[in-house]
């Protein structure tokens, strides 16, 4: 497994990072996971202490989620009714402005200014049966090619992180060796999928520290989603047939072919569903378990998430059973045409802040397409005045409805 350092430029004491592509968008070379891992238990470890770490203790993970606060949501509510502006006038985005005020404790908004994506790269073993676009003998290749491209500045991430502002990190979880083929054997093994879930905690634990105020979490490679579909069936008891889209625009004979892959990964995730690490193990992947880790991590030190696409929101929905209030904590971005997106949506009951446009490519593309809603509400939050600043006087018949 490889990761990259930990990328933040914020720091005063840092030194300004090496940019790819213009000062908008930069990306990190990958180490090797097993070191990002190491340090971040080396602190637990004695000199005659057991070489591996503990064994994941999820229900102790769930009971560090706490709930947004309450109370800095109320102040801003209070704020917010009082805008020079006509009743509720600004619609769902002064939700959005309440919601990152409970995410960062803090009643007093103020705008984005380090939105940071996250994207983990791996391989899949089904991507040999055809359920792709890519041909099964390219899959490596066109994986390698967008984590390149990824960390190069380009791809639709590029594009938008440069044009949003924000900034992008490339985590090489397992591409280049992909998991088993979920329809017929494991992804991981159970040993593998704690080792890459801690790995997402280590990588969201760097995240945080660095300054990080909005956090959207992406994965790459060939037939993820044919893996997000087999979580999302199993997650939301719903037939292969109802969660396998198109992906990367397969005809109806690969659909049939990923139809029938996701059809017997249920089959083998259904008997974990209430072991959400051996669920990954089963039919997730190294990959699937680092983002699960990574939300899960970021929830527990209270980073608003703006979700991507069918394998983020495939994450979160084990994210949520493993801490029912991890919802409070995301935000879904724009909806793809993958039925799965739609159905974990409905799961994790979360509405996506754009809508009708289809957009296929996920890569955080989703989760960027989004990021300007929640920039302008929290710009409009905090640099709009009141009647009171404005020296306009409020209309006596005023009401919030």
């Amino acid at each position: 497994m490889n990761a990259s350092e930990n990328p933040t430029p914020e720091s005063a004491e840092q030194p300004e990072p090496v940019e790819v592509v213009e000062a908008a968008i930069e990306t990190e070379t990958v180490i090797e996971a097993e070191a990002v891992i190491e340090a971040s238990d080396s602190a637990d470890e004695s000199a005659d202490a057991p070489a591996g770490p503990e064994p994941l203790n999820l229900d102790k993970l769930a009971d560090q989620a706490e709930r947004p606060d309450e109370a800095a949501r109320d102040v801003l509510r209070t704020r917010l009714a009082e805008l020079a502006v006509p009743a509720a006038g600004l619609g769902r985005l002064e939700e959005l402005a309440v919601w990152l005020a409970g995410a960062r404790g803090d009643g007093q908004a103020r705008p984005i200014e380090r939105a940071r994506v996250v994207v983990f790269a791996g391989d899949h073993g089904v991507a040999s049966l055809g359920v792709s676009a890519t041909a099964a003998e390219q899959a490596l290749a066109v994986t390698a090619a967008r984590v390149k491209q990824i960390e190069d500045g380009g791809g639709a991430v590029g594009v938008l992180a440069r044009l949003h502002g924000a900034t992008v990190r490339v985590v090489d979880v397992s591409a280049g060796r992909p998991s088993g083929r979920i329809d017929k054997e494991d992804a991981a093994t159970r040993e593998e999928t704690e080792e890459a879930f801690r790995l997402g905690m280590a990588i969201a634990d760097a995240e945080a520290d660095s300054g990080a105020d909005v956090l959207i979490p992406a994965l790459v490679g060939v037939g993820g989603s044919t893996v997000a579909s087999a979580l999302s069936g199993v997650l939301t008891g719903k037939d292969a047939a109802a969660v396998t889209g198109r992906g990367s625009g397969v005809d109806d004979a690969a659909w049939m072919r990923k139809c029938a892959a996701v059809r017997d990964a249920m089959r083998r995730g259904r008997p974990v569903l209430g072991d959400q690490l051996e669920l990954l193990a089963k039919v997730g992947g190294r990959d699937f378990a680092a983002l699960t880790g990574f939300l899960l991590q970021a929830v527990i030190r209270r980073v608003p998430v703006l979700l991507d696409g069918v394998t983020t929101t495939a994450c979160a929905m084990l994210v949520q059973r493993i801490a029912y209030r991890s919802p409070q904590w995301l935000l879904a971005g724009a909806l793809s045409p993958e039925p799965a997106h739609k159905a974990a949506l409905d799961r994790l009951s979360l509405e996506p802040l754009v809508e009708g446009y289809d957009v296929r490519q996920a890569e955080g593309a989703l989760g960027l397409l989004a990021l300007p809603m929640l920039k302008a509400a929290a710009a409009l939050a905090t640099e709009l005045a009141t009647f009171g600043e404005a020296g306009i006087p409020e209309p006596v018949l005023r009401s919030r409805v």
